[in-house]
């Protein structure tokens, strides 16, 4: 594993890269979730899977997270997209990297889901794990996560609550939030797609999975009985599987 270090105006973003053997080989760039960072259980489980089947990864930490630069009442769901369109021309420039897939969790599924559709031509394949499309309706509604404002007078900090406390939602992300085009985008995709959902996912409601699964041409969807948003305790594996599995090479 390398660590790696990524410019976009003016930030460094920090990642991880696992290298498989071999000349030529496929890569997936990895996106954690809202206020999380690329060391999640679920990534570096995904990241080993991967290398096991010899595919490459990057999975890094977007601005305001992790050991990126930037402050995380800063960061938007555009401002991530630029995150990963960055991490995006650093894997097209190796000349090793045959197959680039995408694969993001929570918001970072939206992230992934919004950069396929920016790049369908570029992007061979996209795993979605529990995608947040509920931030858009959330924003909407006046209601982050427990964090209640008004949705029509958004204040220009919102304190998040519950386990996030000591983190403010900068105004910015909100007034993006609510008029993101998040499946219109998504749809302009139209390669494979693996949208995978715990039955228990107390975080997005299964209901936005199952609207990507309709708005794809061609996407498969699997809803893990039982599991929460992370994937946690006894999700972990098959969840990580599902996603490793749907961009393993085929011989």
């Amino acid at each position: 594993m390398a660590r790696i270090t990524i410019q976009r105006d003016g930030l460094t973003l920090v990642g991880d890269r696992e290298e498989p053997f071999g000349e030529v080989y496929d890569m997936a760039i990895l996106m954690h979730g809202f206020t999380a960072n690329r060391n999640t259980d679920l990534l570096r489980k995904i990241a080993g899977n991967l290398r096991d089947e010899n595919v490459a990864s990057v999975r890094f930490d977007f601005n305001g997270h992790g050991e990126s630069d930037g402050k995380f009442e800063d960061m938007t769901v555009t401002n991530e997209i630029a995150d990963a369109k960055a991490i995006l021309d650093y894997v097209r420039t190796d000349p090793h990297v045959r197959n680039i897939f995408l694969i993001g969790h929570s918001q970072g599924g939206v992230v992934a889901s919004m950069l396929a559709g920016l790049y369908p031509d570029i992007i061979k394949k996209v795993v979605l794990l529990a995608p947040a499309a509920s931030l858009k309706d959330d924003a909407l509604k006046g209601n982050t996560q427990g964090a209640e404002y008004n949705p029509d007078h958004i204040p220009d900090l919102v304190p998040l609550i519950g386990n996030k406390v000591g983190k403010k939602l900068g105004s910015f992300y909100l007034r993006i939030a609510q008029i993101l085009p998040i499946y219109e985008v998504s749809a302009r995709f139209t390669g494979p797609v693996s949208i995978v959902v715990g039955s228990n996912d107390q975080v997005v409601d299964p209901k936005y999975s199952k609207k990507y699964d309709e708005v794809y041409q061609n996407s498969e969807l699997h809803i893990i009985d039982g599991s929460d948003h992370s994937f946690t305790g006894e999700y972990l594996d098959p969840a990580a599987k599902f996603a490793s599995d749907f961009v393993k090479p085929l011989f």
